[in-house]
């Protein structure tokens, strides 16, 4: 089964992204970093999908926008479709 890109928004002080990071590496799983504080656009979508607020971790993946944050990894095995 093909995995679905997925694209992750980040601070680079956050803590949970960096802990979201840690999960998707272990996992082996490929991701696309985005760090909003150096991308304006990408200010916006993460504002845009999260009421306003800037939240990361946020999440893209397969056209579906979400946020992990504070990173729960249970949550984010759901969202991205892992066994628990």
């Amino acid at each position: 089964m093909a995995r679905r890109p997925i694209r992750i928004y980040t601070r680079s002080w956050c803590e949970d992204s960096q802990a979201a990071k840690e999960f998707l590496q272990r996992l082996h799983l490929a991701f696309e970093e985005v760090d909003i504080e150096k991308q304006p656009e990408a200010v916006k979508f993460v504002e845009g999908v999260n009421q306003g607020k800037r939240r990361t971790p946020t999440f893209e993946v397969g056209g579906r926008a979400f946020h992990c944050s504070p990173f729960d990894e249970q949550k984010l095995r759901r969202e991205l479709g892992l066994p628990e």
